[in-house]
């Protein structure tokens, strides 16, 4: 009797279970597939708004299409692109392009650096400094490059001239003798903030124990700067160097309104307005536009993958 109701038992545990098997699996399919559900809305809208655009734009670099004869449209196959590296404006372009966000970035991240280093420092007041601190990367672009260049560096009312006026210096027409100067000036009063704010977060990060151990040992400020912070601030430093290239390299408005692309400031995205709505040429324009991404994609990539690797031997370490 027993023997019988031990080989029921089974029989029904088997069955509960052939009947309860099915259902976690179905359920557990539908948990893996909400995750998917929920972040496919937002990629959507991603893919239509930048992945279709650039689809466009690569069907435009192969068109010969003139906004003087908007109704003549032609194809042109790789004579745009022939014409982009032809012409000699790319590299310029390129040389300016490298030579104002590089300049920048670094001038950036040193400034960046040094506040970083003073309002990591207790002091009365040092929470509003820091929002006070924070308020040129808030401006927009455009506003700021008003703002430097009538207020700032106009060469007849400037408060940059009026300060030279007061030592006996002769005032300097700064958007027109040394535009590039200009340019650089701007985007490190605006992108310092940013790289401040990264380089103290890696500030307020680093361990205060091993900080007073040091000082304990005898170390100095330098010497801790240069064997402790430092080294902690690597990454940070990177990662400031990075997101600063990138959003550096898309600039526009400073050049447009400051200095319209004269003496070594035609960067890669005026190059582009330039040929759109100057030259009128929308073809070349695009295949401009092509060009600008691929390279950006391929300098983005490389950075990545160094600051990836620095981030994995700082975790290995």
């Amino acid at each position: 009797m027993s023997m019988t109701s031990t080989v029921a038992q089974r029989d029904e545990a088997a069955s509960t279970e052939n009947i309860v098997a099915p259902g976690l699996a179905s359920r557990r399919a539908i948990g893996g597939w909400i995750p998917r559900a929920l972040v496919l809305p937002a990629l959507i809208v991603a893919i239509v708004l930048t992945q279709l655009p650039f689809l466009v734009t690569i069907y435009y670099s192969f068109r010969d299409w003139d906004l003087l004869r908007p109704g003549e449209q032609s194809f042109a196959g790789w004579d745009n692109y022939v014409t982009v590296f032809t012409s000699g404006e790319l590299f310029a372009s390129l040389g300016a392009t490298v030579t104002i966000t590089g300049s920048s970035v670094v001038l950036s991240i040193v400034f960046g650096l040094l506040i970083a280093l003073l309002l990591d420092r207790k002091f009365r007041g040092r929470g509003l400094a820091r929002t006070l601190l924070i308020t040129p990367f808030l401006m927009m672009p455009a506003a700021a490059a008003l703002v430097w260049k009538w207020v700032m560096f106009d060469s007849n009312s400037g408060i940059v001239n009026w300060v030279l006026s007061v030592v006996g210096i002769s005032p300097v027409a700064w958007n027109t003798e040394v535009p590039v100067l200009t340019i650089i000036t701007v985007l490190t009063w605006q992108y310092t903030p940013f790289m401040m704010l990264i380089i103290l977060a890696g500030l307020q990060s680093q361990d205060g124990e091993i900080v007073e151990a040091a000082q304990v040992d005898g170390a100095g400020p330098v010497r801790i700067f240069r064997a402790l912070t430092l080294p902690h601030l690597r990454p940070y430093i990177e990662l400031s160097a990075l997101l600063g290239s990138i959003f550096m390299l898309q600039v526009f408005d400073p050049v447009h309104i400051m200095t319209k692309g004269t003496g070594g400031t035609k960067t890669l995205p005026y190059l582009l307005y330039e040929r759109a709505f100057i030259g009128l040429n929308i073809g070349e324009a695009a295949a401009y536009g092509v060009i600008t991404v691929i390279l950006t994609i391929i300098v983005a990539s490389i950075a990545l993958r160094m600051l990836f690797t620095i981030f994995k031997k700082e975790v290995g370490s």
